[in-house]
């Protein structure tokens, strides 16, 4: 077996999981054996009913708890003719559903553990579907890191651990494409040696060694890829100049406010960059609500005024249609005769037809999509400037779709991600950076509050009394539905009980990211419309999303996630002219999840919280949500992993400096491998 060959040569595969894992970009042996866990599982120590007092008990807790049976269970059909097994031991009610036989493994007189999520319903404590070990068999796992996969529909988390198993237990399929010298210059781990520890640590010290190594090899061929084709191009001559930057100043007059400093700064910077000789390769870099998308649209007006087709990339569905939205608005208010077109994956087919008819004759169109923009049947007419928002690997992406279709636009990527200065020149080292440092005077700062959940129901009495005077609230959740692998609130069970709470006067909607497009689009219209007053959400309105009207921000567990994301999570109120607020609900115990919620307490400004963010987070600390989502990396953290980013950059440049063509033979492993990667860049483009 090759790390090339399909999944269907493992032994279990056939057509229909291959075809279930297909469905998630998984179509080789390599690709099942890089698809790394999200997370891991402990089994916690065996205890007996004993020690389950007041001082101890926490309720929906996972307990291992080791009972001899003294009794038979007892089977009844409850409705739908399904069977419900039960058993009371030691004052401890246990129930199955739909598992009748469970009852021939709790023989009389056996001392067994069962394992399982406890609660306190009136008096009784209740455990539903316990799995049930031998003290002795169970013994042995509480020893053990065991994966959570990250879900595939179809394939459960049992079944994934079985496949990889098994391929581990092959000859190593993927070998070492990092020179000797660099492995042993930053003290990494065996290639193979990681990837096993990775899915099955023998310890928590084998694990983070595993992790960091792979950490670094994420860094390091994203910096050699991009450095390398950076220095193997020269300055590309630009095909659109920009003159007449009046045009832009007269737009500013018309504005009903006045650009900030690091607005001004920043737009100069561009424009001097589009009036050059040479192609713009610029990332604009400004913290939430900082005023961005006004210097896009003043950007994009400026290039129809000159004749010169643009275009604005979004990650998702609901930004490009609020981007479509505010774009339309500020033609009608500056009264610009300007077609500004939509292009989206959800739209319907006739929609898509009149898209793509609008850009092919409008020269001077405004287009904002997804990306369905770099699809084959889009045709453009001088295209000059193509920008990017919110995601740095998309760029790299649309770039390479660019120029296979011949265009050489100018390019603008703007990030939301508050990455310190010392990291950004390393991660966007192709770009040239502008900086917005302040958000609009005009905006009201946000006002924060980190409490305990025995603040929860004043909480909510708060978002009452803000969508009672007009306003709208979120409620973010770490969970999309409850798991025996995770523990904290969930977006299902959550919305039910705000719903209870709040009665039928507040409407109360959910998103995640498990829903489908156009569900996603049509929740998030609601709440524009204020047809939801009350939003719960996991992370994904994170990204763009603009609702002025949007007051407050409950985030529940809230010590689950890094300063970074709370920050970017934050930024979706406080977008109005209404005073704003943020409410940090905590619920661990631990000093110093109080210490990292206070540094958001006392700041909103994203540069101070991102420099904090890097000096708190651990090398060890990577159970959780990861922070730089944005920029695609499947392990790696730019704010936890700081340091192997730093050491990636040092070793790209070393290996740069030695062997800038890559063409020395302990260097062709490397070489074959970045070629694979840019590969994989250009076939996941139309994805």
């Amino acid at each position: 077996m090759e790390k090339s060959s399909p999944v269907t040569e493992i032994k279990g595969i056939g057509p229909k999981t291959e075809e279930l894992f297909q469905k998630t970009g998984v179509y080789t042996v390599g690709d099942i054996l890089l698809r790394f866990p999200r997370t891991y599982m402990q089994y916690p120590p065996m205890i007996v009913p004993a020690e389950l007092n007041e001082d101890t008990f926490v309720d929906g807790k996972i307990y291992a708890i080791s009972l001899r049976v003294d009794k038979s269970p007892f089977t009844r059909m409850g409705r739908n003719h399904k069977a419900i097994t039960t058993i009371r031991l030691s004052g401890i009610e246990m129930v199955w559903f739909s598992m009748p036989y469970i009852k021939n493994e709790i023989k009389v007189g056996r001392q067994l553990v069962f394992y399982g999520k406890l609660r306190l319903k009136g008096q009784q404590l209740h455990m539903e579907q316990p799995k049930i070990f031998d003290p002795n068999d169970y013994q042995e796992l509480v020893s053990l890191y065991l994966p959570i996969y990250s879900i595939i529909k179809g394939i459960s988390n049992d079944a994934m651990q079985k496949v990889v198993r098994q391929l581990l237990n092959e000859d190593p399929l993927l070998s070492d494409y990092l020179p000797n010298s660099i492995r042993k210059e930053y003290h990494l781990c065996e290639y193979n040696y990681s990837i096993k520890q990775i899915h099955f640590p023998d310890s928590m010290e084998s694990l983070i060694d595993a992790r960091r190594r792979l950490v670094f090899d994420e860094f390091f061929l994203f910096i050699m890829n991009m450095r390398f084709q950076k220095q193997k191009q020269e300055k590309e001559s630009s095909g659109f100049a920009f003159m007449d930057y009046a045009y832009v100043e007269n737009l500013l007059k018309k504005l009903p406010f006045t650009l900030t400093e690091g607005q001004m700064k920043s737009l100069k910077e561009i424009a001097n960059d589009l009036s050059g000789k040479y192609r713009m390769q610029r990332l604009l870099q400004g913290d939430v609500g900082s005023g961005k998308t006004i210097i896009a649209f003043l950007l994009m007006a400026w290039a129809s005024h000159l004749g010169y087709q643009s275009a604005i990339m979004a990650p998702t569905e609901v930004l490009a249609s609020q981007h479509y939205e505010t774009f339309c608005k500020y033609c009608k208010e500056f009264d610009l005769d300007i077609p500004v077109v939509l292009l989206t994956g959800q739209m319907k087919a006739k929609e898509k037809r009149e898209s793509y008819q609008t850009i092919a004759e409008a020269k001077n169109a405004i287009i904002v999509g997804t990306h369905a923009l770099i699809q084959e049947k889009v045709v453009y007419q001088g295209l000059s400037l193509v920008i990017t928002d919110e995601q740095h690997r998309f760029g790299v992406k649309q770039r390479e779709a660019f120029s296979n279709k011949g265009l050489s636009p100018h390019i603008l990527v703007m990030s939301a991600t508050p990455i310190p200065r010392t990291l950004g020149i390393i991660l966007y080292g192709d770009l040239d950076i502008s900086v917005i440092d302040h958000v609009p005077s005009r905006r009201l700062p946000i006002k924060n509050s980190v409490v305990g959940t025995r603040f929860r129901s004043k909480s909510y009495d708060w978002i009452k009394k803000e969508v009672d005077s007009g306003h709208q609230a979120y409620v973010i959740c770490p969970l999309v539905e409850e798991s025996e692998n995770a523990e904290g609130e969930n977006v299902i069970d959550y919305t039910k009980r705000l719903q209870a709470y709040f009665g039928d006067s507040i409407q109360v909607g959910t998103l995640h990211g498990k829903m489908k497009g156009a569900q996603k689009v049509a929740v998030m219209e609601a709440f524009l419309r204020n047809e939801i007053q009350v939003l719960v959400s996991t992370t994904v309105v994170e990204v763009g999303v603009n609702v002025p009207n949007a007051t407050v921000m409950l985030i529940e567990n809230a010590d689950k996630f890094g300063l970074a994301q709370l920050h970017q999570l934050r930024g979706r109120v406080g977008r109005g002219d209404a005073q704003s607020y943020c409410i940090f609900m905590n619920t661990s115990t631990s000093k110093a999840a109080q210490k990292r919620l206070e540094i958001l307490n006392q700041s909103n400004d994203g540069f101070y919280i991102a420099s904090c963010d890097l000096k708190l987070r651990g090398p060890g600390d990577f159970f959780g949500i990861r922070q730089s989502g944005d920029l695609a990396f499947k392990l790696a953290d730019i704010y936890q992993d700081a340091t192997e980013l730093e050491a990636a950059s040092e070793a790209a440049n070393q290996i740069l400096e030695e062997d800038p063509e890559l063409s020395s033979p302990h260097h062709q492993k490397l070489r074959h491998e970045m070629e694979q990667i840019m590969s994989q860049f250009r076939d996941n483009i139309n994805l």
